[in-house]
């Protein structure tokens, strides 16, 4: 039985078979450079929003305010999918109350706006799906270990006219702070060795901050890194 193919049908098939070997071949390859890094250093830059929680005491308002953090990442790599993840980030923090000043039955009361700075090194496992479409999604959840660099407070009356300025919150402020963190996101693959990271976070401070009050903070944050 003969089967007879035209020429120039013989040549599309053979072109079409060639790239797409040279196709699949070149996304091997990327991702096997991907794939096999063991350890991956970065920045990262994340605008957050934070605010204080008071647990039983009474406040009358309490208002988030917008704070930002940056520094250098690490992700040292177990397997393909499974990651500690690590760094040393600056937070800086902002956060306002209003408190009363003669117990909740009284009328007076005073803002405090806060300003808070921490280094801080997060400590978590990070899990990330196999690489396709040039494009990993992951999930992490961890701690974070801060210590005060400065903090900062400024009070003013009802009518809003500064009362007190503090640069320096030396028995006011707690020293250390520690949070449980969790968020996700995706990775995007720009080059051989080089590595867009997108996500969110969510960071509760389950240690006290303020003394007065005992007050404790958290934050949202959006992460923006790259990885080299």
């Amino acid at each position: 039985m003969k089967i007879n193919i035209p020429f120039k049908k013989l040549a599309l098939i053979t072109s079409i078979f060639f790239f797409m070997l040279s196709s699949a071949n070149s996304q091997d390859y990327y991702a096997s450079k991907y794939d096999n890094k063991r350890i991956s250093l970065g920045i990262m830059l994340s605008p957050n929003i934070n605010w204080l929680r008071y647990g039983d005491f009474d406040v009358k308002s309490n208002t988030a305010k917008i704070g930002y953090n940056y520094g250098l990442v690490a992700d040292f790599a177990f397997s393909e999918n499974y990651y500690f993840s690590s760094g040393l980030l600056i937070d800086n923090l902002r956060a306002q109350s209003e408190t009363y000043q003669n117990g909740p039955e009284g009328n007076d009361f005073v803002i405090n706006n806060y300003r808070l700075q921490y280094a801080q090194i997060p400590l978590g496992v990070k899990l990330k799906s196999t690489q396709k479409y040039y494009r990993s999604y992951y999930g992490q959840f961890g701690f974070t270990l801060g210590v005060k660099l400065s903090a900062k407070q400024e009070i003013l009356n009802s009518n809003r006219v500064v009362v007190q300025e503090s640069n320096n919150m030396k028995g006011s402020a707690d020293i250390f702070r520690l949070g449980l963190q969790i968020g996700g996101g995706v990775e995007w693959l720009l080059d051989h060795n080089l590595r867009l990271m997108t996500g969110l976070s969510f960071n509760n401070g389950f240690t006290r901050v303020i003394k007065h009050g005992g007050a404790n903070n958290s934050y949202f944050a959006f992460n923006l890194g790259i990885l080299f």
